[in-house]
């Protein structure tokens, strides 16, 4: 009866989980990339940079284009003494007779007009600079490809933690697997000893310290395995109720890499259009200097009266005019040159920085293919290794089972069978992060 009851606790459990499977979703490791892309902040912080440098060459282009400005006011001239009352000047008899004689018109007295209308329109059209708007807007241009560059190699940087918290999950998920084949390794022995009649007291407490080792070890892998699906299922974007099952599995060969030659990465590229944006930026600060060549034109017109009805019917006058501007700075107290002057220093502190970026850059690119093969080539060595371990594990458990064996011979092979099978699990990631990284660092 404890047989049965056994066995049907075993089958209810395959079946719990065989239904817990067919409800999690697959996760492949292109699909798990493609979630983390369009869930990364720092790529939608890199789109709108671009944006935002897109948008700094419209303000530079708009230096280009013809300026109107207008303006439009009207004033009531207020007497102080009578608020009430206009401006107004009362002329003396003799003053009035003059008047009279030479307008022929009775004048004892003179409005000032207190109601003024003025409305005028300015228009100016640069037509040449010597610099100070072309030299910008390149250095803009310089600033949009940065931005672009730089968002590929935040891509990229991101496509590589990706790729990494994924493959990670899945090492999490094989250390499980062989942290309980180990334990129940370690069990049978223990049964096997037991089984066979009274057991050797020295081998039983030692069986029963490898059981308490290996079940801690396969505690702690879960720990691991729950802690990197969690983080993988933040990244993506994924429910944390949802289960997932990782679908992609570690290659058991792999392929020369045939990587070319280091040229340049987004990285470096992003860097180099910052050494050409900021001398772009000298140059026109530089040119801030020179002589600006303008065309002008205005137009204004003014009414004026001291009836506020009759303002636009008399007294008006229009005048308008258009010709060349050359606006010469005569002194600027240094400023000119001393804003070129920093602009260069950035550009010289970015070249430097670009200089020794492609030297680090270069080793580690170097470095991630001679890892790759360097890996690659011992893959089928540690392979043979762990396949001699496992058989020797082998033997030593029949010999174990037939009492020729202690548990410590017994407990160094399966130790040296669980290092080989850890070893060789890492040898695969390491072999695939070291294909992405080389995949992250070129053109």
């Amino acid at each position: 009866m404890r047989k049965i009851g056994r066995a049907m606790a075993i089958f209810c459990g395959t079946v719990a989980a065989m239904t817990a499977n067919a409800n999690a979703m697959d996760l492949s490791l292109d699909a798990a990339v493609d979630k983390i892309l369009a869930e990364s902040q720092d790529l939608k912080k890199a789109d709108a940079n671009i944006k935002k440098a897109q948008a700094s060459l419209d303000v530079a282009n708009s230096n280009r284009w013809f300026k109107i400005d207008g303006s439009v006011s009207y004033m009531n001239l207020i007497n102080v003494k009578e608020p009430f009352k206009s401006y107004g000047v009362n002329l003396t008899p003799e003053m009035g007779g003059i008047l009279a004689d030479t307008l022929g018109v009775d004048v004892k007295r003179i409005d000032v007009p207190d109601n003024i209308f003025m409305a005028g329109v300015n228009v100016s059209q640069p037509i040449y600079t010597f610099g100070k708007i072309g030299n910008a807007v390149d250095g803009v241009r310089s600033a949009i490809k940065m931005a672009e560059s730089g968002r590929e190699a935040t891509r990229r940087e991101i496509k590589y933690s990706a790729v990494d918290i994924y493959w990670t999950a899945k090492m999490t998920d094989e250390i499980v697997k062989i942290s309980k084949q180990d334990l129940e390794s370690a069990r049978r022995a223990k049964q096997s000893l037991t089984s066979a009649g009274r057991a050797n007291r020295s081998n039983l407490v030692k069986i029963e310290s490898d059981i308490a080792t290996k079940e801690i070890n396969l505690s702690d892998a879960e720990f691991n395995r729950d802690t990197a699906y969690r983080m993988l299922k933040i990244l993506a974007g994924i429910d944390m109720n949802e289960e997932i099952t990782l679908t992609d599995e570690f290659p058991t060969a792999f392929d020369d890499l045939n990587a070319p030659q280091f040229k340049n990465t987004p990285k470096l590229q992003a860097m180099a259009d910052q050494v050409a944006m900021y001398e772009k930026q000298a140059r026109s600060k530089r040119a801030g200097a020179y002589p600006t060549l303008a065309a002008i034109g205005s137009y204004s017109y003014m009414a004026l009266d001291k009836d506020f009805n009759n303002m636009f019917n008399r007294n008006n006058s229009q005048s308008a005019y258009w010709g060349l501007s050359l606006q010469v700075p005569i002194f600027s107290g240094g400023l000119n040159r001393a804003n070129a002057t920093v602009e260069a220093m950035n550009a010289e502190a970015a070249h430097q920085d670009l200089d020794k970026a492609k030297k680090m850059t270069s080793e580690e690119y170097t470095r991630a293919v001679d890892k790759y093969n360097h890996l690659r080539g011992n893959l089928k060595t540690l392979e043979n290794a762990r396949n001699l371990a496992a058989k020797a594990y082998g033997i030593s458990s029949d010999r174990f089972a037939a009492g020729q064996t202690s548990a410590v011979e017994l407990a160094e092979v399966s130790a040296g069978l669980y290092q080989l099978d850890m070893a060789l699990l890492n040898a695969k990631y390491n072999i695939l992060m070291s294909a992405e990284s080389v995949e992250k660092l070129g053109e």
